[in-house]
């Protein structure tokens, strides 16, 4: 153990004073000019060392030739007729003095018509155109009925009666309508006439209702 201790001493004595020798050795050259000599001696191979430039990119092929392009014939373009408007036509009208509108003349009013002659009456015919006791209704004479009833008829052309109405009551419904009921039936006339041709006619008739008994 010892032993050891004093190997590793003595290395370190021998390495320190080899350290001590090469400082020595080193502040030597650097006073005497070795160190000049010696560092120009490294900077002398540097200076002549050829630095080769890098080779240059290949260059690049050229673009191929343009195509021969066809240019087509020169077509020169249709000729186009523009057709020009007519100038529209003015047409002037002159005016005219407008004739004055016909003036209207109303015609005459007609003639008012000849009077008519007043017709001719009917007049009776026979024996048959009167109302007597005898026609009393039986219901009539019983109830004792009396009155005047007045009627307004009309004769045709061919002197019948062909209608009958009542103006005025007798009172009783009865005798009224047993008077136009035998008007109707019994009376016959001679038709009224107007410039000779038969026409029809209006009468009115009051009839006088009264039993004998009754006075």
């Amino acid at each position: 153990m010892a032993y050891a201790e004093e190997k590793i001493s003595t290395n370190r004595m021998v390495a320190l004073g080899l350290v001590g020798i090469l400082h020595v050795g080193l502040g030597y050259a650097f006073v005497t000019g070795l160190a000049l000599k010696a560092v120009k001696a490294i900077v002398n191979p540097l200076e002549s060392v050829n630095i080769k430039d890098e080779a240059p990119p290949p260059d690049e092929p050229p673009p191929p030739p343009p195509k021969d392009i066809e240019i087509p014939p020169y077509v020169p373009p249709p000729e186009v007729s523009v057709m020009s408007e007519a100038a529209p036509t003015i047409t002037v009208q002159q005016t005219q003095p407008q004739p004055e509108p016909p003036r209207f003349t109303p015609p005459a009013p007609p003639a008012p018509p000849a009077a008519l002659a007043p017709p001719t009456p009917a007049t009776p015919r026979g024996r048959g155109n009167s109302i007597s006791e005898d026609d009393y209704p039986d219901a009539s004479r019983r109830a004792e009925e009396q009155g005047v009833t007045r009627v307004s008829y009309t004769i045709d052309p061919t002197g019948k009666v062909v209608a009958c109405s009542v103006t005025q009551s007798s009172g009783s419904p009865r005798l009224d309508d047993a008077t136009c009921k035998i008007i109707m039936r019994r009376f016959r006339f001679n038709p009224a006439t107007r410039d000779g041709q038969p026409v029809s006619d209006t009468k009115t008739q009051p009839v006088r209702w009264q039993l004998r008994d009754a006075r």
